[in-house]
């Protein structure tokens, strides 16, 4: 089987290549490195069943025949669309457009990884998929929540026009090894404050809650909406919540390292509450996460250590 994975070169996308590679597909990676890393995939660079492409899916040009279309593409980091608004806002347009007509051209399933963030700040606790969302159209989040949002009513609308359906995917905080050290979330930024010996940054009190989900789980989710008959949206996600302030001690506490907390104003739009509803995954996937938030934490500040060599 031929596959192609948009964002493949990063974090996640990287990973469900392995993954895709390991099942026995021919995976095609398609990244504009922009904010996706050659390093992540480089140990695949050999193998025969993977080719990298790197193309902008906004100008895209693939003649291959596939049969599944993987759609990670976006600059999902703060420190990314904060700096390069147009380009979020196309990549979930242009680019979301240009694969589900090379989908749509290939008879291929298609599978939109979207975000929690499409719930915006939350009104409703924990969100599921059938809650709209709170979201601020034109904050200085809003090229990021409303491009996913723009793209999901994008599938919807091949549905109803061309009678093609397209997977989606709510995917919650996700972390784990690969994680850029300057990707500007809150995972790799008290990681790596806490290895150097920095005060951990926290915006606002702290009491703001999110979950976090470990990136293997991630990947399990993703595949089993792949091969199942569901369409969703579904979100995908570890439902255990912590404050930003308890998350906080649990990295001082594993990585061995007594510092202070420095407190900064609050981001605009910053979401209060972030956990996720399970219950579809759990009913039409039977999936949910297994990786307690220590043993991700363990592995991931491992992999940061390496990093930094310390």
């Amino acid at each position: 089987m031929k596959v192609l994975v948009s964002g493949g070169a990063g974090f996640i996308g990287s990973h469900l290549c392995d993954s895709l590679i390991a099942q026995g597909k021919k995976v095609f990676c398609v990244d504009n490195l922009v904010s996706g890393n050659k390093k992540n995939i480089e140990h695949l660079m050999e193998n025969n069943k993977f080719h990298f492409l790197e193309q902008d899916i906004n100008f895209f040009s693939f003649e291959e025949k596939v049969e599944e279309v993987f759609h990670l593409a976006s600059l999902a980091s703060p420190v990314d669309y904060f700096s390069k608004p147009v380009e979020t806002m196309l990549v979930g347009s242009v680019g979301t457009k240009n694969l589900l007509d090379l989908a749509l051209k290939n008879k291929a399933k298609f599978l939109f990884t979207s975000t929690s963030e499409v719930y915006g700040d939350p009104l409703e606790h924990p969100q599921k998929e059938s809650y709209y969302g709170n979201v601020n159209p034109v904050g200085i989040r809003s090229c990021y929540d409303e491009s996913k949002r723009f793209s999901e009513a994008l599938i919807k609308a091949y549905e109803k026009q061309f009678n093609f359906k397209g997977k989606i995917v709510r995917i919650f905080n996700t972390y784990g090894p690969r994680m850029r050290i300057n990707d500007g979330r809150v995972v790799p930024n008290f990681i790596n404050q806490a290895l150097n010996n920095r005060p951990l940054t926290v915006y606002g009190s702290g009491k703001q809650t999110r979950s976090f989900c470990f990136v293997s789980d991630m990947i399990e989710g993703i595949l089993k909406t792949m091969e199942s008959d569901f369409f969703g949206p579904i979100n995908l996600g570890n439902p255990e919540e912590f404050s930003i302030l308890d998350f906080a001690e649990k990295i001082k506490e594993l990585t061995g390292k007594d510092l202070k907390i420095e407190f900064k104003p609050s981001l605009q739009d910053d979401p209060k509450q972030r956990k996720p509803d399970i219950s579809l995954a759990k009913k039409k996937l039977n999936w949910k996460p297994k990786i307690s938030l220590n043993e991700g934490l363990i592995k991931t500040i491992d992999f940061f250590r390496e990093q930094n060599n310390l």
